[in-house]
């Protein structure tokens, strides 16, 4: 017989207790941070973005079907303030209207598209330039990845940090190629639908943003290969490379502009043929449109390093950058206006002017310290070109300063602005709620019930 007392049964009887107690705590911080106000962190509502959206393009017209199922997806602006919404998913006003047509839910026979001999080729080609692409990526890399070993390497080429800047993050775009995006394809050659999902599955998942961080360092890998000219076309003659470091480095970008000009093919061969398979096209044409995306996004960042006067202010700290606007600003305090390039980075906005084909830095300011507004006071028609920052008064509860008055030279730039920033901000709610949440890993609370089931077994 067993003989159990209170010093056997307290320390499990605590543990199991704490346990509980820490994930109902944890369900409760979720529900009042979800219902209640958040904290630092601007508020994005949903139903008057969207009637901004259909103004700029169409005037007064009615709500798509498409639009209305993605409502509660959609920024929306309340008393012309930009209010938060709870879902987390990214608004996207560009998807094709009938990608969440019920009808492309289900499969459909894709021989129609094979048959035909162009919409073949174009796949083909498709995957064979993605393996061309792979193979050239590693034998660059073979050749100009390892300079360092190199004994006559040039003083200013010398050191893992020039290498770096030399080549950039190939190495990842590389990895990024190899391992998923190649594999993706093979595997999918003969279903296009899920080939065409899983590519756009990538780009949703920012896994192209080494593209991005890969165009913020052309400026520098450009001047030091100018800088080495001399050096780097005796070695490229050494090793046989015909090409040469410059066409080696310049594959990312022409690969990237490459996929949206092949899919575009597609879809015009796929409306020329008839073919009726629904769910196919309107993959492709989501796909081809966040492709469209992320190029802009890419050849935006290339302005990142022309940015001067920043003094002490580090870009690299800020985050991922996420879009480049251009408008026409004015800022309050100084009363001083002019042409500016608003830069969106994920934890703060940064404001240059623009002057000739410079860019000098002017003001940057975090997202938890500013709030966007519309004017209301104007004309509908107007109302819709201009967005309105203000600060935060820190030593002043609910006080706001006007800081600029940002004017577009179209309402669809507004748009666009206004949809990346409401990603950037939701994206900084979620993280806040995570850093406000305390919750024991499953790991720790399966460990824990496994030690007390243990302990009662041989008590």
């Amino acid at each position: 017989m067993i003989a159990i007392n209170w010093f056997d049964v307290l320390p499990v009887a605590i543990t199991f207790l704490s346990i509980i107690f820490v994930q109902v705590l944890n369900v409760y911080l979720h529900i009042l941070n979800d219902n209640g106000p958040a904290k630092n962190v601007d508020k994005v509502d949903s139903s008057e973005v969207e009637c901004l959206i259909r103004s700029s393009l169409n005037g007064n017209t009615s709500p798509s079907p498409s639009a209305t199922a993605r409502g509660s997806q959609t920024p929306t602006l309340s008393n012309g303030k930009l209010e938060k919404q709870t879902s987390l998913l990214d608004c996207d006003s560009h998807e094709d209207e009938d990608t969440l047509s019920l009808e492309n839910l289900f499969p459909c026979d894709q021989t129609e598209i094979y048959a035909s001999k162009k919409i073949s080729f174009i796949i083909d080609e498709l995957i064979q330039t993605e393996v061309n692409y792979v193979n050239n990526l590693r034998k660059g890399l073979d050749n100009y990845g390892k300079l360092q070993l190199v004994e006559d390497l040039p003083e200013a080429l010398r050191g893992e940090q020039r290498q770096q800047h030399l080549l950039g993050n190939i190495e990842e775009i590389l990895e990024l190629h190899e391992q998923q995006i190649l594999p993706l394809m093979l595997r999918n050659q003969r279903d296009l639908k899920a080939l065409f999902d899983e590519l756009a599955t990538h780009f949703e998942k920012n896994s192209f943003y080494c593209y991005v961080s890969f165009t913020m360092g052309k400026k520098v890998s450009m001047q030091l290969r100018q800088e080495n000219r001399e050096w780097l076309q005796s070695y490229q003659t050494l090793i046989k490379d015909k090409l040469g470091i410059d066409s080696f480095l310049v594959q990312p970008i022409q690969r990237l502009t490459r996929y949206p000009l092949l899919l575009q093919q597609f879809i015009s061969e796929f409306y020329k043929n008839g073919i009726s398979c629904k769910p196919v096209l309107s993959a492709v044409c989501k796909l081809e449109t966040r492709m469209r995306r992320q190029l802009d996004v890419v050849n935006q960042a290339e302005e990142i390093h022309s940015i001067e006067e920043l003094n002490e202010f580090d870009l690299h700290q800020q985050g991922q950058f996420r879009r480049s606007t251009e408008f026409e600003a004015q800022h309050f305090p100084t009363r001083k206006k002019y042409r500016a390039k608003v830069f969106l980075f994920e934890r703060c906005l940064v404001c240059t002017e623009v002057r000739k084909k410079r860019l000098a830095y002017r003001q940057h300011y975090n997202w938890e310290h500013v709030e966007l507004q519309r004017p209301l006071e104007l004309a509908t028609a107007n109302a819709n070109k201009i967005i309105n920052l203000l600060v935060k008064q820190p030593d002043k509860e609910r006080s706001k300063r006007e800081e600029y008055s940002f004017v577009a030279s179209e309402a669809a730039v507004v748009k666009q602005w206004l949809l990346a920033t409401h990603r950037i901000i939701e994206i900084a709610r979620h993280e806040q709620l995570q850093r406000d949440t305390f919750s024991l890993p499953m790991d720790l609370v399966l460990g824990v019930l496994l030690a007390i089931w243990l302990i009662w077994q041989y008590l």
